[in-house]
């Protein structure tokens, strides 16, 4: 099957300033502990796992086996790599009970056993992330969801958000710009004319050919083979398909090494029947990462720089949850909290404090106005979602 070539809209990749790469680094920001999946018009998904803002792996996308035992043999060509092997290693694993993906829970039993080194694991999950961050870019548009887990082991390094972002750049603008920018790496070399290949070539090219391009093995796994660079070894091979000697078809994956319980995809829900939650500071940047989180983690926002019309628009729309800045020109936390719980529809609605301060004096006095709980700025992404779960849970059992 032949594969006609699609260039990636420049305008949704990752590396433009666009939605994705900003909500990566929001979640930086926040500190955010848990999943990040994209979604692709085809329904190709990608998982980052994320602990407090730094990449811990990822994986998704056409390939996410074969990408797996490529760069495990690229980075550590001492392991054995056989299935018996590594369903040994993976004997007790409980993909219902682990949160992480098999593959950062066998680079942990690996490294508990000795069987490869810190640098090693950098390598590879570095290697891992970009290459799962360029394939993002051929997207043309994503879709993102958020799963909060606080579970993510830290035993294993953690990469840097913006510094994987950074080297994948570098590779998207390589491959991009280059004459091979119509392919994609996870496409596998198959000869289709052996004698005219062989008529065009060398003895010894084309024994290497023959031996390479046997379509089982992608661009990225012949580049591995040959320890080159993945761009190099296309263009090389570019003139060969150019003259329909060489032609590049879609291969599977290989199967997984254990039963995958679908646990990134939670059931859909009706948007409309999600809590709304409603921030009010004054500062575009808290209102903006509220909402994208608020978003991602399947909740309504409404968010509101402006403390005088806060009042009005919360009448309006009664959101279920309100979290709400000390302190904002022409008012302040206390006052709008006070008025809101003069109303009959706001009694009992939890209302979050925010704030810079973390005074006693403030406490008190955020508790006799009636504010449900009290949390620092900068915000955390763990701590907004679980004192949204835990008071939004409290409101249905009083009621």
């Amino acid at each position: 099957m032949t594969v006609k070539s699609i260039k990636p809209n420049v305008s949704f990749s990752l590396f433009t300033a666009s939605k994705q790469v900003q909500f990566i680094q929001t979640l930086k920001r926040i500190r955010f502990s848990g999943h990040l999946i994209l979604t692709s018009p085809d329904d190709q998904k990608w998982v980052f796992y994320l602990c407090q803002g730094s990449l811990m792996y990822a994986t998704g996308g056409t390939h996410p086996v074969r990408q797996w035992l490529r760069n495990v043999a690229a980075h550590s060509p001492q392991l054995k790599l056989d299935r018996l092997a590594i369903q040994r290693d993976l004997t007790g694993f409980n993909q219902a009970n682990c949160k992480t993906c098999w593959q950062y829970h066998l680079l942990s039993v690996w490294a508990k056993q000795q069987k490869i080194t810190h640098e090693q694991i950098t390598h590879l999950i570095k290697s891992v992330i970009t290459e799962v961050l360029f394939d993002i870019a051929h997207a043309q548009q994503t879709t993102y969801q958020i799963k909060q887990d606080n579970t993510l082991s830290t035993e294993l390094p953690v990469i840097d958000v913006e510094e994987a972002i950074a080297e994948a750049n570098q590779l998207w603008q390589a491959w991009h710009h280059d004459v091979v920018a119509d392919y994609s790496p996870n496409l596998a070399p198959v000869i289709r004319q052996p004698k005219a290949l062989e008529a065009r070539t060398s003895e010894a090219v084309y024994h290497l050919l023959s031996k390479l391009l046997d379509g089982k093995h992608t661009l990225r796994d012949v580049a591995v083979q040959m320890k080159r660079d993945v761009l190099q070894v296309t263009r090389s091979l570019l003139p060969y398909i150019r003259w329909g000697l060489v032609e590049l078809i879609c291969i599977p994956d290989f199967p997984s090494p254990v039963k995958q319980e679908s646990s990134e995809n939670p059931p859909a829900t009706t948007q409309s029947t999600q809590p709304l939650i409603a921030c009010v500071d004054d500062s575009p940047l808290v209102c903006n990462t509220m909402e994208k989180l608020l978003n991602a983690s399947g909740y309504r926002s409404l968010v509101i720089d402006d403390g005088l019309r806060a009042i009005a628009l919360l009448i309006s729309r009664k959101p279920d949850l309100i979290f709400l800045d000390l302190v904002m020109p022409n008012t302040n936390g206390y006052e709008i909290c006070a008025k809101l719980r003069k109303l009959q529809a706001f009694r009992d609605t939890p209302i979050m404090i925010l704030t810079g301060k973390d005074g006693i004096v403030d406490r008190v006095r955020a508790k006799l106005v009636g504010a449900s709980d009290f949390l620092n700025k900068p915000i955390d992404a763990g701590t907004v979602l679980n004192v949204i779960s835990k008071h939004l849970k409290q409101n249905v059992v009083d009621h």
